[in-house]
């Protein structure tokens, strides 16, 4: 009888351990993220359906295409509905970005993303982990040295293809601009790099957060995450 008394106490501790909370994304990072996912998808593709316009980086006689971007990934249905769409997106994008850059420069929380020389040496270890197989590493902060990596080429993506966006957008009132980036031609080559490089980090993203579940995910929408590894 005691034996049991004993084991029926083990269980009910075990169900009523706390639950441990960490506040990791303030609403104005969740705003900007989810804001941006939005804005991206479709500046992606208004951005490939401009680009079927005229798929190719040299003058236009004699015409190369590059590559056939298919139909089915595109948006805007054709070269005029596809320049309002990326035009309008451009501003939310650019708003959304601004508001989150501003916010974690005001608040310090930059410090927590930001990808510094420190954070090299961790980038292998989790890249081997998340894409590889690997053993899993220690996990000590909110952001390992990958996803640190991650979201600074964001904002750095971010950046570019905002100025080069404004070259395109404005060519005549920003040619100081395409001056010191080679010219428009050259402008429009970054705006398309930069988008390869958005198109780059989203299925990384996405891996990321399936091995890191549910609790990853759910924090990006309520701010709170449940038992972070990183608080003991």
């Amino acid at each position: 009888m005691a034996t049991t008394v004993n084991v029926r106490k083990q269980s009910v501790a075990e169900v009523a351990a706390p639950l441990t909370l960490a506040y990791e994304h303030p609403w104005v990072v969740r705003f900007a993220h989810w804001v941006n996912a939005v804005a991206v998808l479709v500046l992606v593709g208004t951005g490939l359906q401009i680009f079927r316009a005229f798929p190719s980086f040299g003058p236009k006689i004699p015409q190369k295409n590059l590559l056939d971007v298919p139909r089915l990934i595109t948006l805007g249905g054709w070269l005029g509905g596809a320049l309002q769409w990326h035009f309008t997106f451009m501003w939310i994008f650019v708003g959304s970005g601004l508001l989150y850059v501003i916010y974690q420069l005001a608040t310090g929380h930059w410090r927590q993303v930001l990808f510094t020389a420190r954070d090299i040496k961790g980038v292998w270890p989790m890249a081997r982990y998340y894409f590889f197989f690997g053993p899993k590493p220690p996990v000590d902060a909110a952001y390992n040295p990958l996803q640190k990596l991650a979201y600074t080429s964001t904002v750095f993506f971010g950046v570019l293809s905002t100025l080069t966006g404004l070259v395109l957008y404005k060519p005549d009132q920003f040619w100081w601009l395409a001056w010191l980036m080679g010219g428009f031609h050259y402008a429009r080559i970054w705006h398309f790099l930069s988008m390869c490089g958005f198109l780059a980090f989203i299925p990384g993203h996405l891996i990321m957060v399936l091995l890191h579940g549910w609790n990853n995910f759910y924090s990006m929408v309520t701010g709170w995450k449940r038992d972070p590894e990183y608080v003991e």
